[in-house]
C-alpha cells in the first residue's frame, strides 16, 4: 500500500488545494494531508479550524485522512511509514523554492521523495492568501474555496 503526504499551512483549503487532493487520491492508495502546526506563521484560522475544514472537504473521499502535525516534515512522513511528500506547482516561482525544499528534504531523508503536480489551469492564480483578500472585499467565494469553508470564512474575516 503506497501513502502520500500533502502538507502545508491550508489558511483556508482552497479548490486548488482540493484539485491536488482529489488528482493525488487517484495516484495512491491512501493520502494524508498533513497540517502544519507552523509556529514562525500567524494564520487566521486555528490549527482546529483548518483540520476540521479539510475533514469537511474531504469527506467524499475515502482514502484522505487529514492530520495535524509540528517539527519536521520528513520525520511526519517516516512517522506515517510513507516515503512520499505530494506538492502542488502554480507557476514558476513555486518550483523554484519548491524545488530546494525537496533537495533539502533529500539531503536529510535521502529516502523520502517529493512528487511535483502542476495545479490545473482553472486554479493556477489561486492561494489562501488571494482567496483571504477576496473575503475582505466581499467577493464571492464560491469559485475559490469550498462551500463548507465559505461561511467560515465570512465569519471569521468579519
Amino acid at each position: 500500500m503506497i501513502t502520500a503526504i500533502y502538507p502545508g499551512s491550508f489558511d483556508p483549503v482552497t479548490l486548488g488545494h482540493l484539485d491536488i487532493i482529489t488528482r493525488s487520491a487517484a495516484m495512491f492508495d491512501k493520502v494524508i494531508i498533513g497540517v502544519l502546526n507552523n509556529t514562525s506563521k500567524t494564520p487566521l484560522f486555528s490549527l482546529e479550524e483548518r483540520v476540521n475544514m479539510l475533514k469537511d472537504a474531504v469527506s467524499d473521499l475515502d482514502n484522505v485522512s487529514v492530520e495535524s502535525f509540528n517539527g519536521l516534515l520528513v520525520d511526519f512522513v517516516k512517522q506515517k511509514k510513507s516515503n512520499i511528500i505530494i506538492r502542488g506547482l502554480r507557476a514558476l516561482t513555486d518550483f523554484d523554492l519548491e524545488m530546494q525544499m525537496a533537495q533539502g528534504n533529500r539531503v536529510v531523508a535521502p529516502d523520502v521523495d517529493t512528487v511535483f503536480l502542476s495545479t490545473s489551469v482553472q486554479y493556477s492564480y489561486l492561494s489562501s492568501s488571494v482567496v483571504k483578500e477576496y473575503a475582505r472585499y466581499g467577493v464571492d467565494l464560491k469559485e475559490f474555496v469550498p462551500e463548507c469553508v465559505i461561511s467560515q470564512l465570512i465569519d471569521k474575516i468579519k
